[in-house]
């Protein structure tokens, strides 16, 4: 006995032989009416059904779209024998005609890039193959491995020899997508706000940054550390998305300006109770001016050491002591926390200082002996640095030597001098030295040592140790 369905199979097939009259290449629209395992039947009016490769109603992945019942279109490829469908031709067809049309209109195209050619990609829509150049791939420029096997919307900018010469621009879109989410985007970009962005380039001054839609704004070196010695390929990189601040918007000259250490706290906020004068901190040496030398306490604290409190040397002036990158420990001298200024001065184990006090303040009081620098000469004494801002004079009268001496030979700027402190003035600055009066303490002292080196013995003290001799030496027989 006969399977009933190969039996109703075989019938449907016959029945095709019946179809109404059908031209080759004619658009014909029907309803599935079976699927079987290789064909599907396909009504298509008059006496019988069409057939269709099964192959024609699957998806990508392999499954069947279609189900009975369901209206497809498709054309007509062959009546010998029967007649026999193709969805794909139809497509193929119909794509044809709506690529042209997408061209004229300026619709946008789906395109899968394929592979990196000369001066570009090939980007495969339907079964058409289009040029895309490198420029108008993306916003940017290209990268083969950004790109390669994903799909995008194309334009198609060039439609020629019936579409066997076609050229597409992913980029086009990209602009007019950028240009209507500028508008919501600029909203936001007002003094104050904080957003997030794209570091797009680095420069010596700073770093360029995409706040959306292509609008970007400055980072300016100077806005992105406390320390003045920011680097900014040191703080952020290209491609790193950032947290910024809008510090200005420049409508007229479309300049934005953005800043980074904003976003925390200002350092001199806390100096105050971080920095007191007499301290001892280390420091770095930013850079050199005329007037003295910037020192980074921290990130954010730049101190001032001022060519005043550099100890005199025979040569090469106070900026040869220091020179930019150097690190050292500094002493604080004053803080203005108001105009954010701070005082220090090089404080250096080899350099000739006065001697502190257990505070760590120089104990430049009368009668005080302490160890300086000359600094330089005059018609009427020698000033000697005694610390930084601390000068005082020895009047010729005080160097212990004549007044027709070589004074400059005697007391050579740079070396080391020690005096007595006669006489301070009440604001500390006028301070009277005197190189004699440490030669006249030296004499004196010496001539102490003396007397007691020749001073006679206590009579009773020898008298003792001549009867010590005596008992210990050993009487003769």
């Amino acid at each position: 006995m006969s399977d009933p369905e190969e039996e109703d199979f075989a019938s449907m097939f016959e029945a095709t032989l019946q179809t109404r009259h059908l031209e080759k290449g004619e658009s014909v629209e029907g309803v599935i009416v079976a699927i079987g395992p290789e064909v599907a039947f396909v009504d298509v009016g008059g006496k019988g059904e069409a057939v269709i490769d099964i192959d024609e109603l699957k998806t990508p992945e392999g499954e069947i779209e279609v189900a009975v019942g369901d209206r497809i279109q498709a054309m007509v490829t062959s009546t010998a024998g029967g007649v026999k469908l193709s969805r794909r031709l139809l497509r193929a067809a119909a794509n044809d005609r709506q690529l042209e049309d997408a061209f004229h209109s300026g619709l946008p195209v789906e395109g899968k890039v394929e592979r990196e050619i000369k001066g570009g990609y090939e980007v495969r829509i339907s079964r058409h193959r289009a040029f895309c150049p490198f420029s108008q791939i993306d916003l940017r420029g290209a990268d083969t491995s950004t790109y390669d096997g994903n799909i995008y919307q194309f334009r198609i900018i060039e439609y020629k020899d019936g579409g066997s010469n076609i050229v597409v621009s992913r980029r086009a879109l990209l602009e007019e997508e950028q240009q209507a989410n500028a508008a919501i985007v600029r909203e936001k970009i007002v003094p104050g706000a904080v957003l997030t962005g794209c570091v797009t380039s680095i420069r010596d001054f700073g770093a360029f940054v995409d706040l959306g839609a292509g609008i970007q704004g400055l980072l300016h070196v100077s806005e992105m550390s406390w320390s003045r010695m920011s680097i900014p390929s040191e703080i952020v990189k290209p491609g790193e998305e950032i947290t910024v601040k809008v510090l200005r918007v420049d409508e007229d000259k479309q300049k934005i300006s953005l800043g980074l250490k904003q976003l925390s706290e200002d350092p001199w906020s806390k100096a105050g109770d971080v920095y007191e004068a007499g301290q001892q901190r280390p420091g770095r040496v930013t850079r050199i001016a005329e007037f003295g030398a910037f020192v980074e306490l921290e990130p954010g604290i730049e101190a001032l050491a001022h060519a005043s409190t550099f100890a005199p040397t025979a040569s090469g002036g106070w900026s040869s002591q220091v020179a930019p990158g150097m690190t050292g420990t500094f002493e604080i001298l004053s803080i203005d926390l108001d105009q954010k200024r701070i005082g220090v001065a090089l404080v250096s184990e080899g350099s000739a200082q006065v001697q502190a006090t257990a505070g760590g303040r120089v104990g430049i009081v009368p009668g005080a002996r302490l160890t300086g620098k000359v600094e330089r000469h005059e018609k009427f004494g020698v000033f000697v640095f005694l610390a930084p801002g601390r000068t005082g004079l020895i009047p010729l009268d005080e160097t212990g030597i004549a007044k027709e001496s070589d004074i400059p030979r005697t007391f050579p700027v740079g070396a080391n001098v020690e005096v007595i402190v006669l006489e301070v003035d009440p604001s500390g600055r006028r301070i009277r030295l005197s190189a004699k009066a440490v030669m006249e303490a030296l004499e004196a002292d010496e001539v102490r040592k003396w007397t007691e080196r020749q001073a006679p013995p206590a009579e009773g003290f020898g008298t003792l140790a001549d009867k010590l001799r005596s008992a210990l030496t050993p009487r003769k027989k």
